[in-house]
């Protein structure tokens, strides 16, 4: 193959189309050894829809870069099966969690070793909560709420973003209304699952939860806050368009297109770590009473 010869829009799509494809064949891997070892379908079905992001991303990403002249309803549909895709999975990545730790709060159910534990809030959330309460079906509910405010309202958005792209509405003020609103909902839900993790580290600790979130901030809070750059980039002039046939907004989101692509091999890659098989595979027991003994050397 002669690269030489190649513009750079078709240099482009095939880096992007072979970046798919390698989150793909990583996360086929993933799926096949926790397929192999079903031990624990309500947990394993969890990790599956959670590490099926980074393909899905790349290939809503990679279609949205072939047709960079498609028009800005298609960018906008394409965006927004990620975005409802996101909301699924910060809903399975909470639900594994709550698993991890044994907590149901819909049946009032919550371990007798976790109850008093103390809530410490951070600014601005004393704004409306008080600064320390005690660990209780009621403020772990709060915290399960705050995180499904942004698996409900990322959808629901998602579609009204559709409507006013189609009549032609979302554009100014009412763009950046929907920026701000999704900002404010994104960082509610990312400050509660790093609470969660705090309070339940010791419990959580032998399913790698640091891993994990980060590779869940990682895929949908960088993307969502390199997004936002890339649109202040454009309004600010930086990003331009040198095509007639092509708009600001187009050149901004296939940036956006491509950055994704070539970013979700790096966390197809992450994810076989974080979500790796091992847990499940016979190794689960000696992680546990790893743990044990740490918690036990930190307490003397």
């Amino acid at each position: 193959m002669d690269f030489s010869s190649m513009d750079v829009r078709t240099m482009t799509l095939l880096g992007a189309g072979v970046s798919a494809m390698a989150a793909m064949h990583f996360t086929s891997q993933l799926i096949g050894q926790h397929l192999f070892y079903w031990r624990n379908p309500a947990q394993q079905r969890k990790i599956i829809i959670i590490v099926c992001m980074a393909p899905i991303y790349a290939i809503t990403s990679f279609f949205g870069l072939a047709e960079l002249d498609g028009g800005e309803l298609l960018f906008t549909f394409l965006e927004s099966i990620k975005e409802c895709y996101e909301a699924l999975v910060i809903a399975s990545f909470l639900g594994l969690l709550y698993d991890y730790v044994g907590i149901a709060t819909h049946k009032q159910v919550v371990p007798d070793e976790v109850k008093g534990r103390i809530i410490h809030h951070s600014f601005p959330m004393t704004v409306f909560v008080p600064k320390e309460e005690k660990c209780d079906v009621k403020s772990l509910k709060r915290l399960q709420d705050w995180t499904w405010q942004f698996v409900i309202l990322r959808p629901v958005l998602s579609i009204i973003v559709m409507f006013l792209e189609w009549m032609g509405w979302y554009v100014g003020p009412i763009a950046w209304i929907v920026t701000i609103v999704l900002n404010v909902s994104v960082s509610l839900a990312m400050y509660s699952l790093v609470l969660f993790y705090h309070l339940f580290h010791a419990e959580l600790a032998p399913h790698k939860p640091l891993a994990k979130i980060l590779c869940i901030k990682g895929v949908v809070f960088f993307s969502f806050w390199q997004g936002v750059v890339l649109q202040l980039l454009a309004t600010a002039g930086i990003i331009r368009s040198e095509h007639i046939w092509l708009e600001v907004s187009q050149i901004e989101e296939a940036y956006q297109n491509l950055f994704v692509c070539v970013e979700m091999v790096a966390f197809a890659v992450i994810q076989q770590y974080a979500f790796g098989v091992q847990e499940y595979s016979g190794d689960l027991d000696k992680l546990l009473a790893d743990a044990q003994r740490r918690r036990e050397k930190k307490d003397h």
